[in-house]
């Protein structure tokens, strides 16, 4: 099995409308980026990959309408996974580990704006004894967070903190939606008041992943995936404990994560209570700088958002602000699915 690196990332700057620019406009400026950043040109990807959901475009078979954007002519080797791009950056990975190429493009996309993306977000649970009752992404988060209260796990105002840090330090992200002093709002659904709770937004980003020495010929300091692996939980709500995220620990286990201390974290926490869970399940403590970037809670272009935590992990590294970082990815209601990497710099490679 050969070393996989992320060696370049770019994203767009994430708005809460782009009524002016179809899916293939807001791509093709970051894929242009991302390999112009190698060197490399379309011909020079040996795999290509995406995220995307026809869900929130609205029509079938959606993704294939983005392809204009990378250019499938000559052929390419190409898929598509119907989830946030974390995941399709997980089918590269393996792909390139496994010897079938030697350099991948992965990229996400999502604009939420043209619809209720609260309500889309239902298509996500079961179809007979929760679907049908519509509770939609915020009120689900929010019963999360009050059984966090319940168990004592956390309060209001420390919830209010998390979004101030994690806005504050997006103040420094060029690509963020929201940055600086964001108040605390009104209820959305309590006990989650407006800062508790993602912006809705439309982005793309994309990362070129590269293998052994050719990664190390297109970085100066690729980052390393020393580890990398999803779970799920169960899909029934009822049988799980909200307050806690198995699935999470697990896969940071899997990835070795545990080995040795992190740096840095770049969470998929859309809402403020989920890096209350998230922090516990992967042992995160105050010497872990938690998102740097400002977060979910900063730019939550769906379907981006995951890959985007993998790409702003990865480029701290490029940049030698981190030597030992994790990203998680998440889907699905309270944290039902999540994926979690290691990434190494090139000096702490044994």
């Amino acid at each position: 099995m050969r070393d996989v690196a992320i060696v370049a990332f770019a994203q767009t700057d994430h708005r809460r409308r782009t009524d002016d620019l179809s899916e293939v406009e807001m791509l093709m400026p970051v894929l242009h980026q991302v390999l112009d950043a190698t060197g490399l040109r379309e011909r020079d990807i040996g795999f290509t990959c995406s995220g995307s959901s026809d869900y929130l475009a609205g029509r079938a078979f959606s993704f294939t309408m983005a392809l204009d954007g990378v250019g499938a002519q000559p052929p390419i080797s190409e898929s598509h996974v119907e989830m946030d791009g974390a995941w399709a950056l997980y089918e590269a990975w393996v792909k390139l580990r496994t010897g079938e190429a030697d350099t991948a493009l992965v990229y996400a996309y999502g604009k939420s704006s043209p619809g209720e993306v609260r309500d889309v977000l239902t298509r996500q649970l079961d179809p007979y004894y929760v679907g049908p009752l519509w509770p939609d992404s915020v009120a689900l988060a929010a019963l999360q967070a009050q059984a966090l209260i319940d168990a004592g796990e956390t309060d209001e105002a420390a919830l209010a903190s998390i979004a101030a840090r994690n806005r504050t330090a997006a103040a420094d992200n060029p690509h963020a939606q929201l940055a600086g002093s964001v108040p605390a709002g009104d209820y959305v659904v309590r006990p989650l008041r407006t800062g508790d709770c993602p912006p809705v937004g439309d982005g793309a980003a994309a990362v070129v992943l590269a293998a052994d020495d050719t990664a190390r010929a297109l970085c100066t300091r690729p980052a390393w995936i020393r580890g990398i692996d999803h779970r799920i939980e169960a899909h029934s709500l009822g049988v799980r404990e909200l307050t806690d995220s198995p699935s999470a620990r697990l896969a940071a286990e899997r990835a070795g994560a545990f080995e040795r201390p992190v740096d840095t974290a770049e969470l998929h926490a859309p809402f403020t209570s989920q890096e209350v869970v998230l922090r516990r399940a992967l042992g995160l403590d105050d010497s872990v700088r938690v998102n740097p970037s400002g977060g979910a809670l900063a730019a939550n272009p769906m379907m981006a958002a995951g890959l985007i935590r993998l790409g702003e992990a990865a480029a701290r590294i490029h940049r030698g602000e981190s030597d030992r970082a994790l990203a998680h990815a998440t889907s699905g209601p309270c944290l039902q699915q999540n994926l979690v990497a290691v990434l190494e710099g090139e000096t702490t490679h044994v």
